[in-house]
């Protein structure tokens, strides 16, 4: 069974921004400022045009660091590769609506592997093709950029996304409402109002001064 999520509103570190070749010292720069959760992006130069690491990464990461790993599959076919995650330590497994053509088994497949499942839909996906298996979904990630790069700027038309998703939570499910993409200081105001509960942020804090960045994007996000 599936651990319940917070309601509280979180920032989630997107590794895909951090230093590689000094990735444990950033996880433990993160668990030192009381981040949370991480989160892992996670590419196959075929869904978007993009790749990047696999199950052994995330593996290696949970070795240091007892955070919430929040794994997020942008490639296709997401169902072959899910227990290859389950299984490396990821506590969250998110796959996209546009390449999961039998989701309500996905997730259901991604819970009895005992992690949570999230929905992840991309900017031009509607809601209204996620709210009849909302019930089975302890995520739902509204990508706020095109996927595949980091550094994006935020696309406003996530916002109606935000504000409808947080509507059916009140009638089709408990599940946390996620945004990824160009989320910093100017743009966490208008998601939080809109109704996202967890934050993603790569670029916008491991660019720079990380620990002056979250301070300033918690502020703005009101947590």
């Amino acid at each position: 069974m599936s651990k319940q999520l917070s309601n509280d509103v979180h920032i989630a570190p997107s590794l895909l921004s951090a230093d590689f070749l000094h990735l444990a010292d950033e996880i433990t720069m993160c668990e030192q400022l009381g981040i949370t959760v991480l989160h892992c992006d996670v590419m196959d130069g075929h869904f978007v045009p993009n790749l990047t690491f696999g199950p052994p990464v995330i593996a290696q990461i949970r070795k240091c660091t007892k955070l919430e790993l929040d794994v997020h599959l942008m490639i296709e076919a997401p169902e072959r590769s899910i227990e290859a995650y389950a299984k490396a330590g990821a506590d969250a497994i998110t796959v996209h609506q546009e390449v999961s053509p039998h989701l309500h088994r996905t997730l259901l497949r991604i819970k009895e592997l005992g992690c949570r499942a999230g929905i992840a839909l991309n900017p031009s996906t509607p809601v209204s093709l996620i709210e009849h298996v909302l019930p089975y979904a302890d995520l739902v990630l509204v990508m706020s950029v095109n996927p595949g790069f980091g550094g994006q700027s935020f696309l406003p038309l996530a916002l109606e996304k935000l504000a409808t998703l947080r509507v059916l939570q009140q009638t089709r499910g408990d599940f946390v409402i996620s945004v990824d993409g160009g989320v910093d200081v100017q743009t966490a105001p208008s998601v939080v109002e809109a109704g996202a509960e967890r934050l993603v942020a790569g670029n916008a804090l491991f660019g720079g001064h990380f620990e002056e960045t979250l301070i300033a994007l918690k502020r703005s996000a009101g947590c």
